[in-house]
């Protein structure tokens, strides 16, 4: 195949799969990523924004006064709403982070009102900034809809790929084709094989044996969270398991607490190499999550003539909410991003058992999708419509009226879509 037809394959892949993520990683085994970046930005069909990091882009500070200044050439009122905020903006307290997010999410937003790409080009520059890796993660989320951001670098970001994938912001693309398992190239076979599960309490097997000698749940917790990306900084440790210690106290603690992971596992679980500690490579790794995402990819994909079971592979892998039990912050997000995937899986299901006539199994699975996510007034509707369905009037009734009474005590209403199918229903 020529060049061409390898590039326009690449272009073609790229305008799919970005209509359904907000966040598009050109691969660093790509081969033609940067060409693809550049036919991006020159072809007429496109509204594009680039912005190349430069060697000082290793702070949140100099990263957004980069791209500030270098957008603001292609559109002079960039940043104008960032640009106004004081100074302690740039401080690492949750309030100030949380603000100049959104603050500069909303100078994103004005950049147009089509559709269009925002490129971050050398993306690797930033590689040593924890400060930098966790703005674009918290960026992602506030994203207005119209936007596709896209990232070009030579090592893969520091960024959670598996759980943002799992939510459906994400891919990772690969020259003409999306990365669907194994995001972050972990063997799966080795010296020493783990089986590891995270959907539901959490636990770890080695070699078919499970382990109970973790001295306390933080050591347990921490190998998860070494699991959670590619590579991992020390600093990013302690900033997620004690925020309120300062500098030298975390050190000491995490200290301990790798050396009872190390024991209680009995091989070095944490390497570290050049500033970032990853997963031990010798060992081959089993990982719930991870087969749990690759059917949720295999389920999305329209061109799988075995879509169906792919959404039931994922619904049997999820066996509950992440590290269920535990409440920690980077916890709570990962299980948010996972549950959106179950609900994704949950709802084809039910639909198909639905057009079978299987309106019992359908409920049973908008039942455990209610149990996810007790907001989802869409699946309080389904569940209402099914019991009618079935004959069980009474049920449909007293279900929209406990409902209600939820909603009652947040001081809110059910929308009028629901009150009328109530209304319907009793009719």
């Amino acid at each position: 195949m020529q060049l061409h037809d390898l590039l326009n394959r690449s272009y073609q892949s790229f305008k799919t799969h970005a209509a359904d993520a907000r966040i598009i990683l050109l691969h660093p085994r790509s081969r033609y990523r940067s060409v693809l970046v550049a036919q991006l930005v020159n072809s007429p069909d496109n509204t594009v924004f680039y912005y190349a990091l430069g060697p000082d882009d290793i702070s949140v500070e100099s990263f957004v006064a980069g791209i500030t200044h270098d957008i603001a050439n292609q559109q002079p009122m960039f940043g104008r709403h960032v640009n106004l905020l004081p100074p302690d903006a740039y401080s690492k307290d949750q309030d100030s982070r949380a603000t100049l997010v959104e603050t500069f999410s909303r100078d994103i937003g004005e950049l147009s009102d089509k559709p269009f790409y925002l490129v971050l080009d050398e993306y690797d520059r930033s590689d040593s900034a924890d400060d930098v890796q966790m703005f674009i993660e918290q960026l992602v989320a506030h994203l207005p809809d119209h936007c596709r951001l896209v990232i070009n670098s030579r090592t893969l970001p520091r960024l959670p790929w598996v759980s943002m994938v799992a939510r459906k912001r994400a891919v990772l693309l690969e020259d003409d084709h999306i990365i669907q398992d194994n995001f972050y190239d972990v063997p799966t076979e080795g010296k020493q094989n783990l089986e590891i599960y995270a959907l539901g309490p959490g636990f770890v097997l080695l070699n078919g044996q499970m382990i109970d000698t973790w001295e306390g749940h933080l050591p347990r917790l921490l190998f998860f969270f070494a699991l959670d990306r590619p590579v991992i900084t020390r600093s990013e440790i302690c900033e997620a398991f004690w925020p309120d210690l300062d500098t030298d106290q975390a050190v000491n603690v995490f200290h301990v607490t790798k050396r009872r992971l190390h024991k209680a596992l009995d091989i070095d679980v944490l390497v570290h190499e050049e500033g970032y500690y990853r997963v031990n490579p010798e060992l081959g790794i089993g990982y719930d999550v991870s087969d749990f995402v690759r059917y949720v990819m295999q389920g999305r994909d329209p061109n799988n003539p075995d879509r169906m079971t792919a959404w039931q592979r994922a619904i049997d892998v999820y066996r509950g909410p992440f590290l269920q039990g535990h409440g920690d912050g980077w916890i709570a997000d990962r299980r948010r991003d996972f549950q959106a995937g179950y609900l994704e899986a949950l709802m084809p299901m039910a639909k198909a058992r639905l057009d079978e006539g299987r309106e019992e199994h359908a409920l049973s699975l908008y039942q455990r999708a209610l149990l996810e996510d007790t907001s989802h007034e869409g699946l309080h509707r389904e569940i209402m419509r099914l019991y009618t369905k079935l004959g069980r009037r009474s049920e449909a009734a007293a279900h929209f009226q406990r409902y209600a009474e939820d909603l009652k005590r947040q001081d809110r209403q059910p929308n009028p879509e629901t009150k009328s199918l109530y209304d319907e229903i009793m009719a």
